[in-house]
């Protein structure tokens, strides 16, 4: 069991995301008003906030959103479970489709740090069924 920390979105491409508090998920869409939502696998991008607290405790200035993460839950490590992990928050369910992305040339992180937790830390989920998530929630594996 896990407990959500910080929910993020951005609205547009390109920009920074930011702790909202609340989100509403939308099935096989995405959460609403973030700029990255649509049909296909990677709808929601999640990070552990243990891999997080690492990265920061090597001198990382960073704060929730910083790596383009929409959730970040303290208590589930997610690099570690199989494609196909099914998720619960609330009515929320939601499957993982991907772990790790190829970070982007101007990763800021990248470039101050030497190192991105992104690529092989966050992981991408699509919505099986939406609702809404707030900061504090408890989250659960359903299947492996």
């Amino acid at each position: 069991m896990g407990t959500v920390l910080a929910v993020c979105i951005s609205e547009k491409k390109g920009t920074q995301k930011r702790n909202v508090g609340q989100i509403t998920l939308i099935e096989d869409y995405g959460i609403e008003k973030d700029a990255h939502a649509g049909k296909w696998h990677r709808q929601v991008s999640l990070l552990s906030y243990d891999k997080i607290k690492e990265f920061k405790d090597r001198g990382a200035q960073v704060i929730d959103g910083d790596f383009g993460e929409n959730l970040v839950v303290d208590g589930i490590d997610f690099s570690s479970l199989p494609i196909g992990t099914l998720f619960a928050c609330n009515d929320v369910v939601l499957e993982l489709t991907q772990i790790g992305k190829e970070c982007h040339h101007g990763c800021q992180i990248f470039q101050t740090m030497g190192d991105c937790i992104m690529p092989r830390e966050g992981v991408f989920a699509r919505v099986l069924k939406g609702g809404k998530i707030c900061t504090g929630d408890k989250m659960s594996i359903l299947a492996q």
